[in-house]
């Protein structure tokens, strides 16, 4: 479920984050599933469990989890999480096209490499 990528500059929280919101973006995970306990998926990883800790408080700090005491964590029911994360990508692809506009691509050319990969 969760790979680490020692050659990513990024920290090891960091790539769980991202991993586990991918999952609950695409909706491999669904709300109120209880999610991997921080021991267990420490082991699974061979990290440190705080390493763990801290990217399940991040996920939950963004809204992708919860906590209940004694019990775990759980993943969220929010649905507008999806659409945020919707809307961030169409920000960062507007951006990228207005650079891409200045430099001289043209519209059609962007166009057609979006065709080619929608094959």
């Amino acid at each position: 479920m969760i790979i680490i990528d020692y050659k990513d500059t990024r920290p090891i929280y960091e790539q769980i984050v991202e991993r586990f919101k991918t999952l609950m973006l695409k909706g491999a995970m669904q709300s109120d599933e209880q999610m991997p306990s921080v021991r267990n998926l420490a082991m699974e990883l061979s990290i440190n469990p705080n390493t763990i800790q801290k990217a399940y408080a991040e996920l939950e700090r963004q809204g992708f989890i919860y906590t209940v005491k004694g019990r775990g964590s759980f993943v969220s029911g929010d649905n507008s999480l999806v659409d945020k994360r919707k809307k961030e990508y169409i920000e960062q692809i507007l951006t990228l096209v207005r650079e891409v506009l200045e430099i001289g691509l043209t519209k059609q050319e962007i166009i057609l490499e979006i065709e080619k990969l929608q094959m």
